[in-house]
């Protein structure tokens, strides 16, 4: 019997530009009643993992930045950082071919301008951000380096697979056509999803894992039940035990409906 659905946000349960679906509120509502733990592991930063966390009435832990941090309400479970010097290796990288980055240290958003990629990417997110030179800030907790470029993304597939041969001792992952990640090794989905088995003494038969983008590889490689989007990359959905309807026909309840039929 599934005891924690591991659930990504974006392009899983939340479809680009809208709120969330009745179903899916009424879903995740019914499984919290039931005593089954919902999790959001998401490349989102902790700040707005809350925001979503509160729309949907969640007190479970939040797995953000891709698994470097979990955080039960303000008390830190996991966090895994970049170094200084990791930190600064990728931001001459970014300078070299001049792609913006967000830069994320102790949980606050910076740019090194006020562009149309920040601009985009916090009214999306429904976020603040600070505009600073990245070479000044003090790099003691980088949770996260984030890579934009919302008019080539074929840029973004090659840099998936040229950067780790560049940086293999980072963990570089895709999270949407546009974004590309980097984080330390084990700021991980599958990292996050097997602390929290641990924390809370789950079977893996016990975890049903789903979401839609690169970055959920590592997520779905967490669970005993492995569900793929309808809307998943190609690469998810190899990984996947399981392909659900879209997110924007509520896959999502459609997966828990067929996963966990005692709701």
């Amino acid at each position: 019997m599934i005891k924690l659905v591991a659930t990504d946000i974006d392009g899983t349960i939340l479809a680009l530009d809208r709120e969330f679906t009745d179903g899916v509120k009424e879903c995740i509502r019914k499984l919290s009643d039931n005593g089954i733990k919902v999790v959001l592991v998401t490349g989102r930063m902790n700040a707005a993992a809350q925001l979503i966390a509160k729309k949907l009435n969640l007190d479970t832990p939040l797995v953000s930045y891709q698994g470097g941090l979990i955080k039960e309400g303000e008390h830190t479970l996991y966090e895994q950082y970049l170094t200084e010097e990791q930190a600064s290796k990728i931001l001459k990288w970014a300078k070299e071919i001049n792609i913006h980055v967000n830069f994320y240290n102790n949980d606050i958003l910076y740019s090194e301008s006020d562009n149309e990629e920040i601009k985009r990417y916090a009214s999306s997110q429904n976020i603040s951000y600070v505009v600073k030179s990245l070479d000044t800030i003090k790099k003691d907790k980088v949770n996260k380096i984030l890579a934009i470029n919302y008019n080539a993304p074929e840029e973004i597939d090659r840099y998936e697979e040229e950067l780790p041969k560049i940086f293999p001792e980072l963990y570089i992952v895709k999270s949407s056509p546009y974004f590309l990640e980097f984080s330390n090794k084990q700021a991980s989905k599958y990292c996050a999803v097997k602390f929290l088995q641990k924390y809370w003494g789950l079977q893996d038969n016990e975890i049903l894992t789903i979401g839609d983008q690169n970055n959920d590889i590592a997520l779905l490689e967490a669970g005993g039940v492995k569900v793929a989007m309808g809307n998943a990359t190609d690469k998810l959905k190899n990984v996947a035990d399981y392909v659900t309807d879209t997110v924007y026909n509520d896959g999502f309840v459609k997966a828990i409906e067929k996963f966990c039929p005692q709701l």
